[in-house]
């Protein structure tokens, strides 16, 4: 029996666990299975399963172009084969292509399928041989084939953003998202570069660095929690709501984190407002539970329950509300690509449904004067400037602020750098929400809005 290497084997197992809806890619990379492989091979299954779920509609457009029947209905063993010897052949040139042939046909042996196998051969071996194929973008069609991407997806962007922007963004969910690192101080910056860390200067946060080489998470910093990874969207989202809270005159300021996991938001809350009182609210227990140990370090003063938001109940509450809510992803393909394969349409309407009433009930949770930041990693209109409209429309005593401002003060306090507020600026919509499209920065697409409750 031909032998199958340890990462191609569990590359396998992920991407038919990702087909069969039974977990997200993210969660399965950092699960066990992967964390018992040496160093090579864990880097060489994450670009594996990320490569196939990325590529995998222009993959299977090129496998089934090669059956003798294209209409076949593959078995999802043999499908999941097909993709990941097709992913090495077309994208990974340093690996032989006869070791992609032999362990793609013992992988469809060994799930159960010798009699398939043949099959598996034969197509990889034509795709071995083919002439590289060059993929035209002149049409919808033709861009969402060459970059992957549904063609409704497609579609949708080019008709909000425009043509280069919808390219932009599908170029960058086929990339792998740069890791953007949050430093608590200039000695742990200067003690991972000791540890051989190479940081580029953040687009956006004086305290972001985007990793250039090197494994932050082998660092003593990072184990203790002076150094997070997170994309600096995320971070931005966070500063933005910290940097509100700043305008509200409490000697003890009251805040909620409305839909909190993994924390990462909370903690820039709790770093930035020291003396605030904070509620970090998630709807899941076992992601509570991770955040309750993640936020640990500040729980005499965070607040972690288990609650939905739609089910709020606090009147007046809070100072500020930060309803990161929970969306459809389309801002992040690049670092969740099985996102496109899952979402319909419709996914649109219930997530906006959903939506709605978490900043409902958001607006009904903060004072008087007080601010409530609406955001998600959204790029649909549905999810974000149309939930908020929908939602004012309904609440007479609350109305959209402009960002500006607050982009202003972030300046003026140092978090953000010179360009980074000069771009902002310019990303700014005609009613002041912020809209950070993937490819126009290093990060991932999100959608922020700022909200005041008057009376």
């Amino acid at each position: 029996m031909a032998q199958i290497s340890p990462a191609r084997k569990v590359a396998f197992q992920i991407l038919m666990a990702v087909e069969r809806g039974h977990s997200h890619s993210d969660d399965l990379l950092r699960g066990k299975a992967v964390n018992a492989l040496s160093a090579p091979d864990r880097n060489l299954v994450t670009a594996l399963v990320l490569g196939v779920l990325r590529w995998q509609i222009q993959l299977d457009h090129q496998i089934r172009a090669l059956l003798a029947r294209p209409n076949t209905k593959l078995d999802t063993e043999i499908l999941i084969a097909l993709r990941l010897g097709a992913f090495q052949l077309l994208h990974m040139d340093r690996i032989p292509a006869r070791a992609v042939l032999s362990e793609s046909v013992e992988l469809a042996k060994q799930s159960g399928h010798s009699f398939a196998s043949g099959m598996v051969n034969a197509v990889l071996r034509k795709l071995a041989k083919a002439p590289p194929f060059h993929f035209l973008e002149g049409s919808i069609e033709d861009l969402a084939l060459a970059q992957a991407h549904p063609s409704w997806l497609v579609e949708r962007w080019i008709n909000f953003y425009g043509l280069e922007a919808a390219r932009a963004i599908c170029r960058h969910g086929q990339s792998q998202p740069v890791l953007t690192v949050r430093l608590a101080s200039p000695a742990d910056e200067a003690e991972l570069r000791a540890a051989g860390i190479v940081f580029e200067p953040g687009q956006l946060l004086t305290v972001a660095r985007t990793v250039v080489t090197g494994d932050v998470t082998t660092t003593e910093a990072f184990h203790e929690g002076r150094v997070r990874l997170q994309d600096e969207g995320s971070q931005l989202v966070a500063e933005l709501a910290s940097c509100v809270s700043d305008n509200l005159n409490q000697e003890e300021k009251s805040v909620l984190d409305a839909c909190a996991a993994p924390g990462g938001k909370t903690l820039i809350l709790a770093e930035r407002n020291p003396q605030a009182r904070i509620v970090a609210m998630e709807s899941s227990a076992p992601r509570l539970e991770l955040l309750r140990t993640r936020l640990a370090p500040h729980a005499g003063r965070i607040e972690c329950r288990l609650a939905d938001a739609t089910m709020l109940t606090e009147d007046s509450a809070f100072d500020l509300v930060l309803a990161d809510v929970p969306c459809s992803g389309t801002g992040t393909l690049g670092r969740n690509p099985e996102i496109r394969h899952r979402l319909s349409p419709n996914d649109l309407v219930r997530h906006a449904e959903r939506q709605r009433a978490i900043l409902t009930a958001a607006l009904r949770a903060v004072r008087p004067s007080g601010l409530v930041v609406y955001s998600t990693c959204s790029l649909e209109p549905e999810e974000n400037e149309q939930v908020v409209a929908a939602v004012l429309a309904t609440i007479p005593n609350a109305h959209q602020l402009s960002l500006s401002a607050r982009i202003d003060a972030l300046l003026g306090t140092g978090i953000l750098t010179n360009d980074g507020a000069e771009r902002l600026h310019a990303r700014l919509t005609p009613e002041g929400m912020l809209r950070l499209l993937p490819g126009a920065f290093r990060t991932d697409g999100f959608y922020i809005a700022l909200i005041e409750k008057t009376a």
